[in-house]
């Protein structure tokens, strides 16, 4: 089955790559202690040294100037940066925000107030806001006729945790028309806004792999470098 491909709904174009649970999903920041990766090249290049490449990769989060991440980020189970449970302006303090968690046998989209009260055993973690569906409800705060339209991406989570959905629009949207792709056209209870303007796709089975930006964190699905793409 290919990682990603595109579809349609209600008249704008998106791209979706699929995660399964037992995936080697990682998330990656810096490639070494002062030098993020910032793309997705440089992270297929130290890949290689493992054999392994990227299947698929998309920016994982927003971030301060300097790269940073804004709010949580586990990495390989070292936590490299706080929750953040304030409201704030942008979209990153639009409550509730939420919390990508990978752990060993399922993935999680929780509120972050409630991780931040009972913290998970996440390998992986990223924190990023708003929510777009939460248990099935849109976020109470957006607007059907928003005009702020925009490339943007996210993250969708199936019901039983076995699956990971990640989206990237190919026309611009607004948050409502993202949330209603997650919610009816993907059939995802949970899903999460990443990021807009900077979203880029790492897509090679599709021919496809978005630059013009330093990224901060990635999450990306590994695979053995020999692996045909799909």
């Amino acid at each position: 089955m290919a990682e990603c491909a595109r579809t349609d709904y209600l008249g704008a174009s998106f791209t979706i790559c699929t995660a399964d649970v037992q995936d080697d999903l990682r998330l990656f920041l810096y490639a070494d202690e002062d030098k993020v990766y910032g793309n997705f090249t440089t992270i297929d290049a130290a890949l290689s040294r493992e054999g392994k490449k990227l299947a698929f990769a998309m920016n994982g989060g927003m971030y301060h100037s300097d790269r940073r991440p804004v709010g949580l980020y586990i990495e390989d189970g070292t936590e490299l940066a706080r929750i953040v449970t304030a409201e704030g302006p942008g979209n990153f303090g639009m409550l509730p925000n939420g919390v990508f968690c990978i752990e060993d046998d399922r993935f999680t989209l929780i509120e972050s107030r409630a991780f931040a009260q009972a913290p998970l055993p996440c390998r992986q973690a990223t924190q990023s806001g708003p929510m777009l569906v939460i248990d099935g409800q849109y976020h109470p705060r957006f607007i059907e006729d928003s005009d702020s339209r925009l490339i943007r991406n996210g993250i969708g989570v199936s019901s039983d945790g076995r699956r990971a959905v990640f989206a990237i629009t190919n026309t611009p949207v607004n948050l409502f028309e993202f949330a209603r792709f997650f919610r009816d056209h993907l059939d995802m209870p949970q899903a999460l806004y990443i990021d807009g303007n900077v979203s880029r796709l790492h897509a090679p089975g599709l021919r496809r792999s978005d630059w013009g930006v330093l990224l901060g964190p990635i999450i990306g699905k590994v695979v053995d470098a020999g692996r045909p793409a799909q």
